[in-house]
């Protein structure tokens, strides 16, 4: 399937998203919100793939966020059900995703990367969300997300005044995986996602969903006694891999995981 705002590319079991704006430095407008929308519900619903990488075209940018510019010329504002990107509402996605950072991700840009499970980065990425220079705010996740993936105070200080933070702080800090020279990055990226492919993808899911779901409970006590409940769990105990795994294991041979 052909798209206006991107571009998809899939290598086995990982799907890559690129972001196709590049003279917008990847600004999303709603159009191209509604496009990246289709394409992460399709991932979602497509059994055969399991993880996805996001990226933006070009060198300068993964992206600016918002474009402000056509929201400046009247252009009807709207974001789909699953957020900016397709992404930053997309609560019930077990499925892996990771950000692969080329240069600014600004404001709903770093959002939208703060909204995968890893982030990997390229040596001259620059993260910030800078809504209040504006006159906005970061709504589409990342007051919430932020400080929950580094901590209040440090969160705050990026919040409370625009910072532009670089790649090797946002490792520091805690919200980059890892920081690799631009020309590697889809390859790192890529390398991060055979890892995880390598793994049992009902593990992966019951992984994820384990930890999300856990974060939002009272108490360490509540989260471990919850997690029986969870859909993923409940899946990954009925699989096939749940033999697989230790019958590969036994016989000294990769195992034959099923999606």
């Amino acid at each position: 399937m052909s798209y206006a705002f991107c571009s998809t590319e899939i290598t086995g079991r990982v799907l890559t998203v690129t972001i196709n704006r590049p003279e917008s430095m990847n600004a999303l407008h709603p159009p191209a919100n509604a496009e990246l929308a289709e394409v992460f519900d399709a991932f979602a619903a497509n059994p055969d793939l399991w993880v996805a990488i996001i990226t933006g075209a070009g060198d300068r940018a993964f992206s600016a966020g918002n474009d402000l510019k056509y929201q400046a010329s009247g252009g009807k504002m709207y974001v789909p059900e699953s957020g900016f990107a397709g992404l930053t509402s997309r609560f019930d996605l077990t499925k892996p995703v990771i950000a692969a950072v080329n240069g600014i991700a600004m404001g709903g840009g770093f959002e939208i990367a703060l909204a995968c499970d890893l982030i990997i980065a390229s040596d001259n990425a620059v993260f910030a969300l800078p809504e209040p220079k504006v006159g906005l705010a970061a709504l589409a996740g990342g007051l919430h997300r932020l400080p929950r993936q580094i901590g209040q105070k440090q969160a705050m200080g990026m919040i409370l005044t625009g910072r532009h933070v670089g790649a090797e702080e946002g490792k520091a800090l805690g919200f980059v995986n890892e920081v690799t020279p631009q020309a590697d990055l889809l390859t790192r990226a890529h390398a991060w996602a055979d890892m995880i492919v390598a793994c049992s993808p009902t593990s992966i899911r019951a992984s994820k969903e384990a930890v999300y779901r856990g974060l939002d409970e009272p108490t360490l006590e509540a989260a471990y006694r919850g997690q029986s409940k969870y859909g993923e769990i409940n899946a990954m105990f009925k699989s096939p891999n749940l033999i697989e795994g230790p019958m590969a294991f036994a016989q000294k041979r990769k195992p034959q995981w099923t999606g």
